[in-house]
């Protein structure tokens, strides 16, 4: 999967924002005011940051070298996925779908209702 293939899933994700706030080379995806991802480009490869279960997150960087501790954040909780198409696209959308999915489940009950 590539850097527009992931902008495009990442999109579709519901009540999701895209945003700039560390200027125009990333982009920041957030639900509820959450970020749960970033895509930027480095030499022309997307690379994106999801947050992902501290566990899981080790064991997809020893199964996958596309796969490494995130770049600028919490190296626990997220992972950076190096979008050079090498990683099969079903892989990078269940990734996306968990960091979705545990942002959403952080968010406060009136937040989450809000989003429908």
């Amino acid at each position: 999967m590539l850097a527009d293939e992931t902008r495009d899933y990442l999109l579709s994700k519901p009540a999701t924002t895209e945003e700039t706030p560390f200027g125009p080379e990333v982009l920041v995806y957030k639900v509820g005011g959450k970020m749960f991802a970033t895509l930027g480009l480095e030499n022309d490869i997307g690379r994106t940051n999801l947050k992902c279960d501290p566990q899981r997150a080790t064991d997809l960087r020893l199964e996958h070298p596309q796969i490494l501790p995130g770049y600028h954040m919490n190296k626990k909780h997220w992972n950076t996925l190096v979008l050079d198409g090498s990683l099969k696209p079903a892989l990078v959308r269940e990734l996306i779908d968990h960091s979705y999915d545990l942002v959403r489940a952080s968010l406060t009950q009136k937040i989450r209702d809000s989003l429908g």
